[in-house]
């Protein structure tokens, strides 16, 4: 009798849902581990998800961000600047750009639940 676990397989729509939803309920101040007991998915899959989201261009439709069945994505990830080799690749400069605005607007997303974190404690604190 098999006694691995049953892998329950997700839609690509499900899993960009799931990662925009994760970073609405952390900007509110859930936890990770609480947003995953939500979505009935673990906390590492949901990290993952969000770094494949994070990695594509804006606009890419869910199908090409998760192309299952062994197929390769057309590209890489938010650290993909060096390639399999481990040779840095160059980016082009609207690569360059857009993966800066990515970083740009999750850096001010940490920002604000940071400030937000911040503003919760030091109330508790009175």
């Amino acid at each position: 009798m098999d006694r691995r676990p049953f892998r329950k397989r997700h839609p690509p729509a499900f899993k960009v849902e799931a990662v925009r939803v994760m970073h609405e309920r952390i900007a509110t101040g859930l936890t990770l581990q609480r947003v995953s007991e939500e979505l009935e998915v673990g906390p590492d899959l949901l990290r993952l998800w969000a770094k494949q989201v994070a990695g594509a261009p804006p606009g890419t439709a869910a199908e090409e961000i998760f192309p299952g069945g062994g197929k390769q994505r057309r590209f890489g990830s938010v650290s993909s600047m060096t390639g399999h080799d481990g040779n840095a690749q160059p980016l082009s400069l609207e690569e360059e750009v857009r993966r800066l605005r990515r970083e740009n607007e999750r850096l001010r997303q940490e920002r604000d639940f940071l400030k937000k974190a911040a503003a919760f404690f030091a109330k508790e604190s009175r």
